[in-house]
């Protein structure tokens, strides 16, 4: 696409900002405490932990690096083998690369485009260690048959909910439904920090203390051998810690900066009504597709309610969707398509994958999928020129007849 104005923008921040925020940052201006002291960031995890039904939120810096630091709690082994789905961002598997593991990447759900329990199933060995999945776009993953046989096969789940804050699974929050989970605070989420932030989930005590231990600079902290502390320096109060004198294992000087646990504190109030304003617009987005036969939107299980980070639909072949992608574009509706499939990236050939690997993510990404612009930050005008951009350009597609007015709201399917 040629770099331009969209009447329909992508959205580039994907939570809802009020005075609250900018009261915080006034604030923190004038704050006498020093901002890494601390307090903040653990009033923010307790919050955070509490809103999700998880024991522990232990907050990182960013996304990519709760990745990281989740995956290390996994303690993968060479020979271990780990399955992951190959519909999410590259960021999700990346950190598997420093690892000298066989990754699985398993097939994905046509309809939901989250990782397949069928195909999962096949792909255990008694080597599989652990599980990636993500949430894609904020539809929930299959949790209970994936647990059931994760518990079955004795391998560890970490679930990716860069998409998922504000879904429900059968009533339960996406990072509290396997063994740990993951969350980016990165400016298009349903709730932000104005920039990068990250946090981890889990329930067991030791994974906590482990993690808290690693997002700090000094890591953690072994037996001492023996070395007196020298005194304080004339005239002041300063001495050298004992610590001086202890063995460490690397850290990562990972800690969430005060203001960034601030802000995200003040965001969290606002998460369900961002993502109210995208299940407005996904319900009149799902109406205007009902109504055309040759294009699907995705849509979650009746016991599931999506959070719409993206709002993806499918095509019926690649000349359709191709077309229905230009005529947005000359609509002044940005559009994108995410993702490409994983396990065909040039890092994961050059690991020995190949195309044929997972064909239903290949016919979605090559022929199907494209994402319309969902976020609450759309003004009602735009979002009235949307459906009816969205509208014209179906019907052109359809030989320049406009469906019916309206069907009845079961061709949607459950969302």
């Amino acid at each position: 696409m040629l770099d331009k104005s969209y009447l329909v923008p992508w959205g580039k921040r994907g939570s809802l900002s009020t005075d609250t925020e900018a009261a915080v940052l006034a604030e923190l201006v004038h704050e006498s405490t020093p901002l890494p002291a601390g307090a903040r960031r653990e009033r923010f995890e307790r919050s955070f932990a509490a809103s999700v039904g998880s024991r522990h939120a232990i907050s990182v810096n960013s996304g990519a690096v709760a990745l990281q630091m989740a995956i290390r709690m996994l303690d993968l082994a060479p020979g271990d083998e780990v399955i992951a789905t190959p519909q999410t961002h590259r960021a999700t598997v990346q950190p598997l690369l420093d690892h000298d593991v066989q990754v699985r990447f398993c097939d994905i759900d046509p309809t939901t485009l989250n990782l397949d329990p069928a195909a999962l199933e096949a792909l255990i060995t008694p080597h599989t260690r652990a599980l990636l999945l993500v949430h894609y776009g904020g539809c929930p993953a299959e949790m209970d048959t994936v647990m059931a046989l994760a518990r079955r096969h004795g391998f560890l789940v970490l679930e990716d909910c860069v998409h998922a804050l504000g879904a429900r699974y059968r009533g339960r929050s996406p990072g509290s439904l396997a063994d740990l989970a993951t969350f980016s605070l990165r400016n298009a989420k349903s709730s932000t920090a104005l920039g990068e932030g990250g946090l981890i989930t889990c329930d067991r005590d030791d994974w906590a203390e482990r993690l808290h231990r690693l997002r700090a600079p000094d890591g953690d902290t072994r037996t001492a051998y023996p070395q007196p502390a020298p005194a304080g320096l004339p005239g002041t109060s300063y001495a050298m810690p004992l610590q001086r004198g202890c063995l460490r294992r690397p850290g990562s000087d990972a800690t969430m900066p005060e203001v960034v646990a601030a802000l995200g504190q003040a965001q969290l109030a606002g998460v369900e009504t961002a993502v109210a304003r995208r299940r407005a617009l996904a319900g009149r987005l799902d109406e205007v597709l009902g109504r055309y036969p040759f294009l699907t939107p995705q849509s979650a299980p009746a016991h599931s309610a999506h959070a719409y980070h993206l709002y993806t639909c499918l095509a019926d072949h690649q000349e359709l969707r191709d077309r229905l992608v230009l005529a947005l574009d000359r609509r002044g509706v940005e559009i994108q398509l995410r993702y490409f499939p994983q396990h065909l990236l040039p890092q994961w050939r050059q690991r020995g994958h190949l195309r044929g690997e997972c064909p239903v993510a290949e016919r979605s990404w090559f022929e199907q999928h494209l994402n319309l612009p969902c976020h609450p930050t759309l003004t009602l005008h735009q979002q009235d020129y949307l459906i009816e951009a969205l509208d014209g350009a179906l019907a052109e597609l359809n030989g320049g007849v406009p469906a019916p007015a309206a069907l009845p709201a079961t061709v949607c399917g459950p969302r």
